[in-house]
């Protein structure tokens, strides 16, 4: 059943209003992957704070295109689900990649990320990254190694001083 124009539209105007200040998109083909699986990918997106939407790609063509982003590796035919976030730039690759190895017939066709195009082995490379909070966590760790090896040597000087005075103290007893 064609889809009227009106309701193209409205699809196309949902699509814009997702795109707008996302921070990375991953596409993938879904074609031969029960309802059940597909639920199960959009409840593990939502988690994260990611959308998802199925939708013909000459419209994602449009909505991408009128947000600047480069269009021009987009090759693929057939309907897509795509993984919109706006807050982490890792989170859609990582949880798409993990959904592919559970289920082969899911593939991971491209993503956007920056408005720059990316291909399949491109979100692959940023799905194998650490999430956004672990890699924080290691800028605090490095950042604070210093200090705490500073505050170890200052510690040690003290306590070699203590077990010099125990030494002094037991010889006498």
């Amino acid at each position: 059943m064609a889809v009227k124009r009106s309701a193209k539209e409205q699809i196309l105007a949902e699509l814009e209003a997702q795109l707008e200040n996302a921070k990375s998109i991953v596409f993938a083909d879904y074609r031969g992957t029960t309802v059940k699986k597909i639920d199960e990918l959009r409840s593990n997106l939502r988690k994260e704070g990611i959308v998802t939407k199925v939708a013909k790609i000459t419209l994602i063509r449009r909505a991408l295109k009128k947000h600047g982003v480069d269009i021009s590796g987009m090759d693929f035919k057939a309907p897509v689900v795509l993984g919109v976030s706006k807050l982490d730039e890792v989170a859609p690759a990582r949880i798409f990649a993990a959904f592919v190895k559970e289920n082969k017939n899911v593939k991971i066709l491209a993503g956007v990320m920056d408005n720059k195009f990316l291909s399949a082995e491109e979100v692959g490379a940023l799905a194998a990254l650490p999430s956004k909070q672990e890699m924080l966590g290691k800028l605090v760790g490095t950042i604070n190694a210093p200090i705490s090896s500073f505050v170890n040597v200052l510690a040690g000087n003290v306590r070699s001083i203590v077990n010099v005075l125990n030494a002094i103290k037991e010889s006498k007893a």
